[in-house]
């Protein structure tokens, strides 16, 4: 299935799927993985605790936010494909990241952390079939499928990844 296969297109996880390619759905997420390999992590780790506003996270905030995201993303994922009914419950992404002490960490920690997690995500959606990505499930913002799930890590990881360039690399220097 590729991005623009999606139909309907989750209106709040638009802004992360449609930053993918239009490919094959392992490909975007193949290629989330590459992204992170091939990262020049010393332009990260120039940034120190830098943020470009009071309030806003670091960029050590920011890879912990993307791989609490892409846990609780699998697990919704999972459930969904395995026919759950109720409904997904959300998180709150600011308790999260003052709870994951994520300053304790170094950036190559995360970022190996946050490969693990794609290769996990990976694996997980190798195993589904079309009838499991398909598969649609509630959550807090409304229905979604599986497929659009994983489409929207691989966005987001992109998303989070501009917002890195623009707002920290660039401004810090």
């Amino acid at each position: 299935m590729k991005r623009s296969d999606l139909y309907p297109m989750p209106e709040y996880f638009d802004r992360y799927i449609n930053k993918c390619d239009d490919v094959e759905l392992l490909v975007a997420i193949q290629s989330s993985i590459d992204e992170l390999i091939g990262y020049p992590i010393h332009h990260l780790e120039a940034t120190g605790n830098y943020t470009y506003a009071p309030g806003k996270w670091t960029i050590k905030d920011i890879l912990q936010h993307l791989i609490d995201t892409e846990r609780i993303f699998s697990y919704r994922a999972l459930a969904i494909a395995r026919k759950e009914q109720a409904s997904l419950p959300s998180f709150s992404e600011p308790d999260y990241a003052l709870a994951a002490s994520a300053q304790d960490r170094t950036i190559q920690s995360l970022i190996d952390e946050l490969i693990i997690c794609h290769r996990s995500l990976k694996a997980l959606y190798e195993s589904f079939t079309n009838e499991m990505l398909a598969q649609k499930g509630k959550s807090f913002v409304g229905e979604y499928s599986v497929a659009a799930i994983g489409f929207t890590m691989a966005g987001h990881q992109r998303w989070h990844f501009e917002v890195i360039r623009e707002k920290y690399i660039t401004q810090s220097k």
